[in-house]
């Protein structure tokens, strides 16, 4: 049975949730094959070695050079053909969902999203998150050719096994005019000069509690002292405080830091949705009945604007800052 798996990447890395796809490939115990599209590097390989593929089908097309979702997934759909792949998995990143709902479309295939394991069978039986993430669905897959993609951050990606780097192949995929008629033109990239909230260890949160645009000073001194990213829930992009590319939520990024501190954040279930892979959360809030309350870890009752600089003034005082 052959399994192909879709890998993004950025900066001679597999993206982190490519990795997790390639956890859920791995646990069917079978080496998978990778599908990567754009210029090839001993960096990425290294990034590979030791996440279940035996082999990686390289896509290295100029016209390719941006994200091109019906030509990636020509590509994807005319791999899959030729390796006769029985299961086709994605990252459940925007565009992993994307490729793979333009591949059952073009074959006529229906597709699983939100998948969180794959219990083996035929059908094939998948657990996925429904209603946002709220509850879990057992479920079949029936079809000749298996089309999925992994939740974000429900699956964990353990360390890589010792191994050499998987075999590599170029694949030329035949493309028409029509395929690359919609591409990435131009990328406005965003302010990297902080921690990534995607990566961050430490996410230290706002809401509406915040109360203004200046209110989020006291978060950003706190971030600053714990080398923490800034996020923010959904009302204080819609009051244009701040960026969405800072929203945490369903509609918004989806984090997994080690501690994840929420000030004056009411807790919607849109927004624990993307919070609720934090392995702990700290909920401060003047409201003890609040809904974010259900799911924290650690919660201080009172207004953030007094407790948030306690904290700052305790972890200055034990690192000496």
């Amino acid at each position: 049975m052959t399994v192909l798996v879709l890998v993004e990447h950025a900066e001679n890395r597999p993206d982190r949730l490519s990795l997790e796809a390639l956890s859920v490939a791995a646990s069917l115990g079978e080496p998978g094959e990778a599908l990567v599209i754009g210029r090839w590097s001993t960096e990425l390989a290294g990034g590979l070695a030791g996440r279940g593929i035996g082999a990686v089908h390289v896509v290295d097309d100029p016209r390719l050079a941006e994200f091109a979702p019906v030509a990636w997934a020509a590509s994807l759909a005319q791999l899959a053909a030729e390796r006769s792949a029985a299961i086709v998995i994605a990252a459940g990143s925007d565009r992993g969902n994307e490729v793979m709902a333009h591949i059952g479309a073009r074959l006529d295939l229906p597709m699983a999203a939100n998948v969180t394991e794959i219990l083996g069978g035929e059908p094939l039986r998948l657990v996925r998150q429904r209603w946002a993430g709220s509850l879990l669905e057992e479920s079949t897959l029936d079809a000749p050719t298996k089309l999925l993609t992994i939740a974000p951050h429900a699956v964990a990606v353990p360390e890589a096994a010792a191994g050499a780097a998987p075999a590599v192949a170029m694949f030329a995929p035949q493309l028409s005019d029509a395929d690359l008629a919609v591409a990435v033109a131009r990328r406005l990239e965003p302010d990297l000069s902080g921690v990534s909230l995607a990566d961050a260890r430490v996410v230290v949160g706002g809401g509406r509690g915040v109360g203004s645009p200046e209110g989020f000073a006291d978060l950003e001194e706190l971030a600053g002292l714990l080398g923490a990213a800034v996020g923010v829930s959904r009302v204080v992009t819609s009051q244009g405080w701040r960026p969405h590319t800072m929203q945490i939520g369903q509609t918004g990024m989806r984090i997994a830091p080690d501690l994840y501190i929420a000030c004056g954040i009411s807790g919607a279930i849109q927004h624990i949705v993307g919070a609720r892979a934090a392995k702990r959360i700290l909920a401060i809030n003047t409201d003890p009945e609040a809904p974010i309350m259900a799911v924290a870890d650690y919660a201080v009752i009172g207004d953030l604007h007094q407790v948030v600089p306690a904290i700052s003034a305790e972890v200055r005082r034990v690192t000496g800052r």
